[in-house]
This record gives structure tokens, sequence and C-alpha cells, in this order.
């Protein structure tokens, strides 16, 4: 069964810091494109971050642009997220994502239907 956990949520101020890590389980996900999402409360669910399967491009929200880092880990921990300088309007519900196939050559990662493994998602809550 494949399996994505999220984890590194947690509390913190205005200006902190958070690293979330996401481990999987029933496949490797070394030659997937990863991503992160996000969810908060009353809200659609959107697209923070990706990395393509080689690691060799990463893509950002506008609005994480230049304060988050997306990175891949190893075939346990496919992806991470380091975020920094939060506001308080990052507060929501992060999931990590996998592409639905590997090797995939599209650029194109702001679309949910892309990736096909999700993990349960982890709470960032940023306080004033």
């Amino acid at each position: 069964q494949v399996q994505l956990v999220e984890s590194g949520g947690g509390l913190v101020q205005a200006g902190g810091s958070l690293r979330l890590s996401c481990a999987a389980s029933g496949r490797t996900f070394s030659s997937y494109a990863m991503a992160w999402f996000r969810q908060a409360p009353g809200k659609e669910r959107e697209f923070v971050a990706a990395i393509s399967w080689s690691g060799g491009s990463t893509y950002y929200a506008d609005s994480v642009k230049g304060r988050f880092t997306i990175s891949r880990g190893n075939a346990k921990n496919p992806v991470a997220l380091q975020m920094s300088s939060l506001k308080p309007e990052d507060t929501a519900v992060y999931y990590c994502a996998a592409d639905r196939r590997p090797y995939n050559p599209d650029s194109y990662y702001g679309t949910m239907s892309r990736f096909g493994s999700w993990g349960q998602g982890t709470q960032v809550t940023v306080s004033s």
C-alpha cells in the first residue's frame, strides 16, 4: 500500500521557520515529481511548491517564492519543504503529493489532478 506521511508541522511565531518532511512507504518515489500543497480553513487546496523527478527544477507559488525551499531527499523521505519568514497567511494544512507516473516531463505542476498519491497533511499555524 502506497503511503505518504507528512511531519514537522506545528505552531510558530511570524518570522519563524519550520521544516516539513514527507515519509514514503509502499513505493520508491525517487523517479517521481513531488509537490507540496496547502489548504487553509474555508479555502481550496492550493499549490505551494514542486520539484521535478530529477531534482533539477523547482517551482513555487508566488506567495512563497523566496521564503520556501523544496528539496529532494532519499527513497524513504523523498521530499522536504523548508519554510522561512513565515507569515500568518501561511497557516494551513500542508500536504505532500507524488506524481501519477514516473519520469513525467510535463513542467506544469499547479494542478492537483497531476498527483496520484497524497499524505494526510500536517498542520502549520503561524501566530502574529
